[in-house]
């Protein structure tokens, strides 16, 4: 298989080949590896490949599901895979490999995909940029130098540049959906709950923290949230079940939806992109004439606030975290170990107490029955998935020094203004490359909905591919030049 075919198959339809006899998995592993030798100088994406998966590759090994054989990136982030490096984009954690497989490993592996290596992340997952000191910086594949986004930059690189056609992904505060806009693919933050961080742990980021994937296809979303989305043994609380596969969904009716749009800034200072805003303003018009009520209206959110709770609550005990690791891998705390950004978090963690923590949750309360009100008269908000497009590099950074813990956060707070509410409320919302800059990058249109109800968003996600189909968009870096 050339790679001008490989890189034009969404993971399914390498699946499907697969499936047929036309393909085997060992041949979509070289194409992928051959990919990854290909794009993968030019944008730093994929940080290690598993060379017992590609030209050594077990085919028994591999799980029947529905994208049995199709190659898979791993997020750099979460303790994944028993015997494998997770590192976190850490020098403090370079050499770690964890001693049990997660739930959601195991869940991945039955999907029936190929996973043949590591994508990067910024430390710890930290930044909504991609850029370490252990591995280096990602591109977007559509402008080298400019920001892949974070912290899933690595996945969202490797899958918009057709290294792979999905890769692993978590979003803390938009870390799944800030990528998916910068590098022109999909990402879904799913419902709280939804996908299970045991056995490791109950929830991260106090349930702010959600894994999925990026892909280049609403089907691909979809099936691969009916491989993830299964409740595990000991998970916290299990969340209302669809009614029927989700990939199933996307042939059921949309029905007629009351959609909220906004286009303004949340936060007072920092302006949205003209085009950006053309492009919300666009689908908006497109969604009303789909027969959709469509009306300007936000809910009651005072993003100023989650600058100052949101980190709070991310990084309570992050200190004793960062000296338990550091003494697990025989080293100390400090500038040789941990970026300047981080090391004022650790210090920042230090001072963190118990009542910090209570008003942090006051605040997230606050913040999900404001958004309970606002999904009570609607069934989506559509917004920009970020308030700009993709920067050059080296501007939110954990490198950067001479920022306090608040100073750090306000830089990236145009970046995260529009995606952290779905993390402190947990609901569902969806990043989709609907549109690009008239100078070629691409824009994120996010859409969210109500707890639970992922089926909306796959249901209206579909018809919006099929009307401002993304699929024909090549970033200059790609497989398929080669």
């Amino acid at each position: 298989m050339k790679l001008s075919e490989y890189a034009g198959f969404d993971g399914l339809g390498l699946a499907e080949l697969v499936q047929r006899g036309e393909v085997s998995p060992i041949e979509l592993a070289m194409c992928a590896n051959q990919a990854i030798e290909k794009v993968n100088p030019h944008i730093n994406a994929v940080v290690e490949r598993y060379p017992d998966k590609i030209e050594s590759l077990d085919t028994h090994s591999l799980k029947p599901g529905p994208f049995h054989g199709v190659p898979f990136l791993i997020k750099d982030i979460g303790n994944l895979e028993a015997g494998r490096l997770c590192e976190q984009g850490s020098r403090l954690l370079a050499g770690f490999t964890p001693e049990e497989d997660s739930y959601l490993y195991k869940l991945i592996s039955n999907s029936g995909v190929n996973n043949i290596g590591r994508s990067n992340v910024p430390e710890f997952c930290i930044a909504s940029t991609t850029e370490n000191a252990l591995y280096g910086d990602t591109s977007t594949p559509w402008r080298k130098g400019y920001s892949a986004g974070g912290s899933s930059g690595g996945a969202a690189a490797a899958v918009a540049s057709g290294m792979v056609p999905i890769a692993h992904g978590s979003d803390i505060g938009g870390s799944i959906r800030i990528p998916a806009a910068h590098c022109g693919v999909v990402g879904l933050k799913p419902s709280r709950g939804r996908v299970s961080y045991g056995p490791q742990a109950d929830e991260r980021g106090f349930g702010m923290a959600a894994n999925m994937v990026q892909t280049r296809s609403i089907r691909d979303m979809a099936s691969m949230l009916d491989c993830l989305g299964k409740p595990q043994p000991g998970d916290p609380f299990v969340i209302k079940q669809p009614q029927r596969p989700y990939r199933e969904e996307m042939a059921s009716p949309v029905g007629k939806l009351n959609i909220a749009f906004s286009t303004e800034p949340l936060m007072k200072g920092v302006s949205v992109d003209s085009e950006i805003k053309e492009a919300v303003e666009a689908t908006a018009i497109l969604l009303e004439s789909m027969g959709h009520n469509v009306e300007r209206a936000a809910p009651n959110y005072n993003p100023q606030d989650a600058l100052v709770h949101c980190p709070n609550l991310w990084f309570m005990g992050f200190d004793r975290y960062m000296d338990a690791m550091a003494e697990m891998m025989g080293r100390k705390v400090g500038s040789d170990t941990l970026e300047p950004c981080t090391l004022e978090l650790y210090k920042k963690a230090k001072s963190l107490d118990p009542f910090t923590l209570f008003e942090g949750f006051d605040y997230a309360n606050k913040v999900r029955r404001d958004f309970g009100e606002h999904f009570s008269k609607y069934d989506v908000w559509l917004t920009p998935t970020t308030a700009k497009v993709t920067e050059p590099m080296g501007k939110y950074g954990q490198s950067l020094t001479g920022y306090s813990t608040e100073e750090y956060f306000q830089l990236s707070e145009g970046v995260v203004q529009f995606c952290v509410p779905y993390n402190i409320t947990g609901l569902p919302a969806i990043s989709l490359p609907l549109f690009e800059t008239r100078d070629g990058l691409p824009i994120g249109v996010q859409l969210g909905a109500r707890h639970g109800e992922e089926e909306v968003l796959i249901r209206l996600s579909a018809v919006l591919e099929e009307a401002l189909p993304w699929k024909g968009r090549v970033p200059d870096i790609h497989a398929s030049h080669y």
